[in-house]
């Protein structure tokens, strides 16, 4: 019976007394895509680093193909590739000779690193830029290298820290072209990631964390089926109105309203549709209270996310907290 990529059980670790993971379980089954999803400092680097051997836990364990990540992380380095928030490759050298480098690192053989430096630059569409010295790159082709870099040794358990941040979008494009080609051909992916289209895209599974927890994990399908059959949102001009406004709502639909302060935003999960609708207008009308769009559509993974967490996600912030980053 094959081994599961991860198996993680009350894993734990703090940082100048700030607990960071809170006793998280995880299991990655094989062959599939797992989004980790979480706002700032939820604990996602930190657990992929656990998971890396990059760090120890203090509680719990963890095991990647049955290894043990701390009595065996040697074998655990093996079995995996990692490429992390940013791009970790060297500028004076060009982008063959760093995928080189890092074959000689795994202890391949000179040939043997060459060839498959080689193969990772067609991989990533890179070959024409192969001999070209990286500080040249742009921000697009250095993400794709470092990925290339993570391909060398041919792991079979893939780890990637938010892959597509800061990417424009056709270098977005490709890296989630790269992920499901990798998937299907049997690599295993676990990534984090806080664009919440990324994740529906990608992945076959979901996590989300929280304050070091794991609060919620399924299938995209699986999650939204928790908001309810559709979604009421409304947009005020006046942030001032948006408690008064998710009071006057609350006891329609199946759920609680839920608030995003910086869109000015309230969303309620509805299972009657338009006969929800038409009750929040009404009370909204008996209320005096004048919504600048009210609308009803089928819930996504942000609905999800601002549900469980009680905020939004920051694509556009590094996820962790300072004395987390690399």
């Amino acid at each position: 019976m094959p081994l599961t990529p991860v198996v993680a059980e009350g894993l734990r670790r703090t940082f100048a007394g700030v607990t960071v993971l809170a006793g998280v379980d995880l299991v990655v089954e094989g062959g599939e895509c797992v989004a980790l999803l979480g706002a700032n400092g939820a604990g996602k680097t930190t657990l992929l680093r656990v998971l890396a051997t990059l760090l120890r836990p203090e509680a719990g364990s963890a095991r990647v193909f049955g290894c043990d990540v701390t009595r065996d992380a040697t074998r655990v380095r093996a079995l995996i590739g990692l490429a992390g928030q940013f791009a970790a490759v060297d500028g004076t050298l060009t982008g063959r000779e760093n995928l080189e480098m890092v074959g000689r690192l795994y202890r391949l053989s000179r040939a043997e690193a060459r060839a498959r430096a080689a193969e990772s630059l067609e991989r990533l569409d890179l070959t024409e830029a192969a001999d070209r010295v990286v500080r040249g790159y742009s921000g697009g082709m250095r993400r794709r290298l470092d990925l290339g870099a993570s391909l060398v040794g041919r792991p079979r358990l893939l780890i990637l820290d938010e892959p597509t941040t800061g990417l424009d979008p056709q270098s977005r494009s490709d890296v989630w072209a790269f992920i499901r080609e990798l998937v299907g051909d049997g690599t295993t992916v676990l990534l984090t990631t806080q664009y919440l289209d990324e994740a529906d895209n990608l992945a076959d599974h979901i996590v989300v964390i929280d304050h070091g927890k794991v609060i919620a994990d399924g299938t995209p399908r699986e999650l939204k089926a928790r908001m309810g059959a559709d979604v009421l949102e409304l947009h005020l001009a006046d942030v001032a109105q948006l408690e008064s406004t998710a009071a006057a709502l609350r006891g329609i639909g199946s759920g609680e309203p839920s608030i995003d302060a910086g869109d000015r935003r309230i969303t309620l999960p509805v299972h009657q549709g338009a006969t929800d609708l038409m009750s929040a207008v009404r009370r909204l009308d008996e209320e005096g209270i004048v919504p600048s769009d009210l609308s009803l559509r089928r819930p996504s993974l942000d609905d999800v996310f601002l549900a469980l967490t009680g905020r939004g996600a920051t694509p556009e912030e590094s996820e962790e907290a300072p004395h987390e980053r690399r």
